[in-house]
């Protein structure tokens, strides 16, 4: 399979000071890895996923959006149980296949942006965070194989898996993708970093913090099913798009698996970071009351 690399190094979507919203290759300060300390980006000009080209004309950063337009998005797979320690601390068995669930597109959100939890998520205790090294496909492929599938990668965030324990587990009807779909519970970002930047995305770590503590520390070498088998594994028969967007999976040390569990509250700030990557904070806001939006 013939690949051609992105020509930008860390995509961003962003809204400039002018108000206009751009695609752009983020500029980091010297010594800076984390794209969410960016201040300036080059503009993107073209087509993200075919040509496009890094132009000289770099703009002031204002607020950094998801990295992706929503017009650009085609679905959010979701991996469960996908690393070693997590599996271990639920009590559930090591899955023999990906274990896969799908979230709205409505559900990504920006890097920086509130996580809003309606009032049907406040009726209990239960929210939770989860660190996810996200894959974006970058090229349509079907039935792809392992040593392939790298290829399809347009590139790599960190997203929070943000889940509501008790609609999840136990008021679904056996279907977690309730627990897990709300409106803005899948932030990402802040960057979807090329692949020549990250060659082999099974050596980064990847962590949360709440509140300034860190309560998740793992490592993608713990993924049951790396990104290879992952992508190799979904494309079987059904053909990933250009946009499509895959979690996959989150490491040991989630509130559901602490003792006591840990659940966050309205005006918790959680971080979720990936080396090489950067960071997506993100505050827990409760809305006072669900309003229909038209």
């Amino acid at each position: 399979m013939s690949t051609q690399m992105p020509a930008f190094s860390r995509l961003i979507r962003f809204l400039g000071r002018d108000n206009r919203i751009y695609y752009g290759d983020a500029l980091l300060p010297p010594g800076v890895n984390d794209v969410a300390a960016a201040t300036r980006a080059r503009i993107i000009d073209g087509d993200i996923f075919a040509q496009h080209c890094v132009s000289d004309s770099a703009v002031e950063i204002r607020r950094l959006l998801p990295p992706l337009a929503p017009s650009h998005v085609g679905t959010v797979r979701c991996l469960g149980l996908n690393y070693a320690d997590h599996a271990r601390e639920t009590g559930m068995p090591r899955p023999k296949f990906p274990v896969l669930f799908y979230k709205p597109a409505t559900a990504l959100n920006g890097p920086k942006d509130p996580i809003p939890v309606p009032p049907m998520a406040q009726e209990t205790v239960g929210l939770d965070y989860e660190c996810e090294l996200v894959v974006v496909i970058g090229k349509r492929c079907t039935n792809v194989t392992q040593q392939d599938a790298l290829n399809c990668v347009l590139g790599y965030s960190v997203g929070n898996d943000f889940s509501h324990r008790d609609w999840q587990l136990h008021r679904g009807g056996g279907q977690w993708s309730l627990g897990k779909s709300f409106d803005g519970w899948a932030p990402f970002g802040p960057a979807i970093v090329s692949t020549d930047l990250i060659p082999d995305p099974q050596k980064l770590k990847i962590w949360t913090k709440v509140n300034g503590e860190t309560l998740q520390n793992g490592t993608t070498a713990d993924m049951i099913f790396g990104v290879r088998e992952t992508v190799a594994f979904l494309s079987q028969g059904v053909t990933l798009m250009p946009g499509d967007v895959i979690f996959t999976g989150t490491p040991a040390g989630v509130g559901l698996g602490r003792s006591p569990p840990l659940s966050l509250k309205n005006g918790d700030v959680v971080e979720v970071g990936l080396e090489r990557v950067g960071t997506c904070t993100n505050k827990v806001e409760f809305e006072t009351k669900s309003s229909a939006r038209l």
